[in-house]
């Protein structure tokens, strides 16, 4: 008989178990609690969408519209792509399902993303993101809202030290128009000397030549003409109202004058955390105000903030989670004993414990496996349903307590110093 070849996982995923896993869900547990404080509803939206919501938020020209996206046709014909970000998706949903109505919305979601890129460190084709979103809010004080949640969080993780918020303006209408016309005088000026992906944005994205990775490009971005010198009164005093509002909030941050956002709905604050913890891959947070994204999407001009994050860069800098002891094992004294140590067992769950029990093996075997995963207690069932409570303190059993069954989730939490069950 031919062997069956055993099938792969497929390159850029990842099967998340053990403590990577803890380190994820210690993220996802974090964002969670944070996003309740700040009173930002939670929102899933679908994995894919119709390729235009993505084509026409992101932008033709983009690396991630034109080389990154998976695309494909359904067997209805119409043309589907898996997520590779957020916002897009929550301004179509806000469109198509009424949320005006709710507006100004505070929006929260995570899940996975996927991205056709070269993988590496830090970074998969199928990978998580945390999300937050500020939609119908054209006041700065959004702004501050966002960068203040995403603060808090990396202080709940424990990773903010080593991480710098790296801020900069995109100005209104008015003051990008300007500075895009000076960018674009300056980058023609210099054309011969560009790379050709640098010569190709020119006419289509040319704040994306600011981000150019290119060594011949670098000299010439910059000495590119910064945007301040474009700032129109409104755009400057929006600014001065978030750095403002962080100052008084107590978040750090640092000008960063050459942090862009290439496409034109992009206005006023775009901010990046970055560190230098991950090597190439800094960024462990980043986003922006969209003033203009849901409108390019056939809506009215409606305000819009947020950010996105990582999931496994955040994972990537978290100390080991500890790791999760069962407060109970619950181990039949004989194996006829296994009826009686089940209903046992469903009780301490119904009371709130976390309990276990071996699939096999003698009390013996049993307590040995109780041992290796670090149990707080173990609970010896009889065949009349009594059992004797042993806690586990350092492998070494203290002395037995004895209780009827029906008190036995009671006594278990008195015994581990636990609050009663309500």
């Amino acid at each position: 008989m031919a062997r069956i070849e055993t099938p792969k996982r497929i390159r850029g995923t990842q099967d998340i178990f053990g403590e990577d896993q803890r380190r994820f869900a210690r993220v996802l547990a974090a964002f969670e609690a944070v996003r309740r404080l700040y009173c930002f509803q939670r929102v899933d939206i679908p994995v894919f969408e119709s390729t235009a919501v993505f084509a026409r938020s992101l932008g033709e020209t983009t690396d991630v519209v034109s080389k990154e996206m998976y695309t494909f046709e359904d067997r209805g014909g119409d043309s589907i792509t898996l997520r590779p970000e957020f916002t897009a998706g929550i301004a179509r949903a806000y469109l198509t399902e009424g949320w005006q109505q709710y507006a100004p919305l505070k929006l929260a979601t995570h899940g996975p993303v996927f991205r056709y890129e070269r993988p590496q460190k830090g970074r998969f084709r199928q990978f998580h993101q945390i999300d937050a979103e500020v939609i119908g809010a054209p006041e700065p004080a959004a702004d501050v809202e966002l960068l203040v949640l995403a603060d808090q969080l990396l202080h709940e993780l424990g990773i903010a030290d080593g991480v710098t918020l790296q801020l900069n303006t995109l100005g209104d209408a008015e003051t990008r128009d300007a500075w895009r016309a000076a960018l674009v005088a300056h980058f023609e000026a210099h054309r011969a000397d560009l790379s050709d992906d640098s010569v190709a944005r020119l006419d289509k994205n040319p704040l994306r030549i600011l981000d150019s990775k290119d060594p011949r490009d670098r000299p010439i971005a910059d000495s590119a003409p910064d945007i301040d010198a474009y700032l129109t009164p409104d755009a400057r005093a929006f600014f001065g109202a978030v750095t403002a509002g962080l100052d008084a909030a107590g978040v750090a941050w640092t000008r960063n004058a050459r942090l862009v956002r290439g496409l034109d709905y992009y206005r006023h604050t775009a901010f990046e955390f970055v560190t230098d913890r991950l090597g190439a891959q800094g960024t462990v947070l980043a986003g922006g105000r969209y003033d203009g994204l849901i409108e390019s999407l056939g809506g009215p001009a409606t305000a819009g903030v947020g950010w996105a994050a990582g999931v496994e860069r955040l994972a990537m800098l978290l100390e080991e989670p500890v790791r999760s002891r069962p407060d109970v094992v619950v181990i039949p004294d004989q194996p006829e004993f296994e009826a009686q140590a089940l209903r046992v067992l469903r009780q301490i769950r119904s009371a709130g414990l976390s309990a276990d029990m071996a699939f096999r093996g003698n009390a013996k075997r049993r307590t040995e496996i109780a041992k290796k995963v670090d149990a707080r207690s173990m609970v010896f069932v009889r065949a009349d349903g009594s059992a004797s409570i042993r806690v586990l303190t350092e492998n070494l059993l203290r002395p037995n307590e004895v209780d009827e069954h029906e008190q036995i989730a009671d006594r278990i939490r008195e015994i581990l110093g636990m609050d009663p069950l309500n």
